[in-house]
């Protein structure tokens, strides 16, 4: 499989000068940040996101006409030929450096004026241009990096809101996921007068089944309740143009990966298709290669090496002073949100009990809980009401949630990638954070697994076990690469 390797550049900080030209199509006047040539007709933003999406935009008669008769007498313009044109307004690498550099609807800009981002992220910076452009991608970069726009935008700016039926499919692998991606796309989809549903499992699908018969054109869903809608008949992805696997090493995994292959099944070929995760094994990019058609990879702050804004402690400890140093660390926590990792549902059930009997304001997340108590356990603490959350690895997947600032490792991960997740629900988007992980005589073989797989050495230090002594003593120390 031929791989195009994207690397990020730091942002320029000039501005790049723009050319006054006249829309081929509606005849207004406007400015690109490329140098027009007299051999191809150049288009306003709105213009050309509707040849994108496959429509002529919405024009006065006049204008139409008008219109017609310029285009008998120019070459047509081919959207990759547009794309390639505006080569020379970007680094020697081929991304945009920022959003006013990317050919983008006004409603899009408008939408991300609205939500008070202004600039791109570098997986947003050197993804967006490609997906814009028709390139099937793979990115990679750490959890926290907004992936979620850098997939969001494209899809958005290829979908056509006159036409009622779907043709934009995200795929995740968890419920929690699902919402959140939802909340970011339809915050940038009602702009453009774009209907986005949900699917997961969980609760009644009547609901879904009646927004489906609306004519979404963005569905985003899980693989399970995806897959249930398509053998019901409720959902047509005949019109599918870009698709998504978000988290995508989980979604290919062999809990997923039918699931997916079918789902697949039911979408054109022909459509784009991006993947994106935080950690990428090679035996994901294998099994990519069978859905992707010559994609461009990305990679972007990847590895754990490159997280400087997460300070990790690694303690030595017995399995019955657990309980005793998580109470030590939860009261030295300064009013900071944590997430509390075990490894069972029932564990996580036990130890929230036990931090509750405490007097400490906990909420637990397992897979056992109804969807209804999920979405109130996660209200409750991105609220700030229950700053403590115990959870499984349920949550160590793509949640954003602002103001994380210690992650504890109660019982290890089962792998290295799960460890990086769950690390990276702290010190995302270059906010400090702290990932404590306790490690017991019965998890030695583990971590020696997970330590040599990341490529890293931690400092570890003993956890103290004098049962009077209330402090431990917390030597901050950074990853140090394994030379």
């Amino acid at each position: 499989m031929p791989r195009a390797s994207v690397s990020a550049r730091p942002r320029s900080r000039t501005r790049k000068p723009r050319h006054q030209v006249t829309c081929a199509d509606c005849g207004v006047s406007t400015s690109v940040p490329f140098r027009p040539r007299a051999e191809r007709p150049v288009y306003c933003t709105s213009c050309y996101a509707g040849r994108r999406g496959g429509v002529q935009a919405e024009l006065p008669s006049d204008v139409r006409t008008a219109t017609r008769r310029r285009s008998e007498t120019r070459t047509p313009v081919q959207v990759d030929d547009y794309v390639d044109d505006r080569a020379d307004d970007r680094d020697v690498e081929g991304t945009a450096t920022g959003f006013s550099e990317m050919a983008l609807s006004r409603a899009t800009r408008a939408a991300l004026a609205g939500m008070d981002i202004s600039e791109p992220t570098p997986i947003q910076q050197a993804t967006i241009p490609l997906l814009l452009g028709g390139r099937d991608v793979i990115g990679q970069a750490r959890t926290g990096s907004g992936k979620t726009l850098a997939f969001a935008i494209p899809l958005i700016e290829r979908c056509d809101g006159s036409a009622r039926e779907v043709q934009a499919l995200v795929l995740t692998p968890t419920r929690e996921l699902a919402i959140q991606v939802g909340e970011v796309t339809e915050a940038v989809a009602t702009e453009q007068r774009l209907q986005t549903t949900l699917l997961y499992g969980g609760r009644s699908a009547r609901p879904e089944q009646a927004a489906l018969r609306r004519g979404p054109q963005i569905v985003i869903g899980t693989p399970g309740r995806t897959l249930d809608h398509l053998r019901q008949g409720t959902l047509d992805l005949r019109s599918v143009r870009f698709l998504v696997l978000d988290e995508a090493d989980e979604m290919l995994d062999r809990g997923f990966a039918r699931d997916v292959e079918a789902i697949l099944g039911y979408t054109p070929s022909g459509r784009q298709t991006a993947l994106f995760s935080a950690t990428l094994p090679d035996w994901v990019a294998k099994t990519a290669a069978k859905h992707l058609r010559e994609p461009a990879t990305v990679e972007v702050d990847a590895d754990l090496q490159t997280l400087p804004s997460v300070t990790h402690l690694v303690y030595s400890i017995r399995r019955d002073h657990k309980i005793g140093a998580l109470r030590s660390l939860l009261d030295q926590r300064n009013g900071e949100a944590v997430i509390v990792f075990g490894k069972t549902k029932h564990g996580v059930k036990k130890l929230a009990r036990q931090l509750d009997g405490f007097g400490y304001p906990v909420g637990a997340l397992q897979g056992n809980l109804s969807q209804n108590a999920r979405e109130r356990v996660m209200r409750d603490f991105r609220s700030g009401e229950t700053p403590i959350l115990v959870a499984t690895n349920v949550a160590a997947r793509g949640l954003d949630i602002d103001g994380v600032g210690q992650v504890i490792n109660y019982d290890l991960p089962d792998s290295p990638q799960l460890f990086t997740h769950r690390v990276g629900r702290t010190g995302r988007m270059g906010r400090d954070g702290e990932a404590i992980t306790f490690v017991t005589s019965e998890e030695e073989s583990k971590w020696r697994e997970i330590d040599r797989s990341l490529g890293v050495r931690f400092i570890r230090q003993p956890w103290n076990d004098d049962p009077e002594w209330k402090e431990p003593a917390r030597r901050r120390s950074r990853v140090k690469r394994v030379r």
